[in-house]
């Protein structure tokens, strides 16, 4: 991903004038305004700009997930990008680093850190630092249960590092290391609330919900590969759902967030969005 779509608008304007502006006021804001002209080539800038582009953001968060080719042409190309962070939805936010740490690529956490991105105990326990994490926990007790982007673990942190077969043997010994720590103390695994929910069950959910007149607004529930259902604006990244009571549900890394659904007929007609008071109402196209 390159930068273009962030192009500079080119101010053509005396030096004179800019000063005459600037220290004296001889010049109208118009005058200088029309001094501003965009490139024959350029493209409109980020509606948020200076805010990076949200591509750019959500491009390197997602590369951090295992594409370290990605994320070193990313950085790169722009290092502020090391220190990302990005809302998946609902409030599921995560930074690159925190992507890289809750999937064990120490690889791709060490290169952000060289960077500027800034480590937390999520990466400390991937990486198998058992001093580091003792004394955090000791300074902020308690902190062992709270749980990182997507609502994964502390614990799951360390064991997702194991899981890579590059790992040399010290590594691993330090992330066994961890992973013993963290089971004593009985709370660093503790996983949101989850009830059972049947295969026949999710059929009355699928489908798509609009909210909105434009083409995206669209809520689609369907199925991940894996068989959880799952949620998501139409054309980006779903969340996984988590059945918290009857037809009500929470997304991933959003504990708060309660969607409700409607049924009749033993099928969905529509879903409510609370957040947590109802925010949104979604019907069943």
């Amino acid at each position: 991903m390159d930068n273009s779509n962030q192009r500079r608008r080119f101010i053509k304007s005396s030096a004179f004038g800019l000063i005459g502006f600037t220290a004296f006021g001889n010049l109208s804001a118009q005058a200088v305004i029309n001094k501003i002209e965009i490139g024959n080539n350029a493209e409109p800038l980020f509606y948020r700009y200076p805010g990076i582009n949200d591509s750019m953001a959500s491009g390197i968060v997602g590369a951090s997930h295992g594409n370290f080719d990605k994320v070193k042409e990313l950085v790169n190309s722009r290092p502020e990008l090391a220190g990302a962070s990005w809302d998946w939805g609902f409030g599921d936010w995560e930074t690159a680093l925190g992507a890289a740490s809750h999937v064990g690529r120490r690889d791709i956490a060490e290169f952000l850190m060289s960077h500027g991105a800034r480590p937390d105990i999520f990466t400390f326990t991937m990486m198998g630092m058992l001093k580091s994490v003792q004394e955090i926990i000791e300074t902020v007790p308690g902190i062992q249960s709270h749980n990182g982007p997507h609502g994964i673990t502390l614990l799951q942190h360390a064991k997702n590092r194991l899981e890579n077969k590059e790992i040399s043997s010290s590594d691993a010994a330090n992330v066994n290391k961890v992973i013993s720590y963290l089971e004593s103390l009985g709370n660093a695994d503790i996983k949101p609330k989850s009830l059972d929910i049947t295969e026949e069950e999710k059929k009355k959910y699928l489908g798509e919900y609009r909210f909105g007149v434009g083409g995206e607004e669209i809520f689609v529930v369907d199925l991940h590969r894996l068989g959880f259902l799952q949620i998501g604006r139409k054309g980006s990244s779903p969340r996984a759902l988590r059945k918290v009571e009857e037809n009500a549900f929470s997304p991933a890394g959003a504990p708060s967030v309660k969607i409700i659904f409607k049924i009749a007929n033993d099928k969905a007609v529509s879903l409510n969005v609370h957040e947590p008071e109802p925010l949104v109402t979604a019907v069943r196209i």
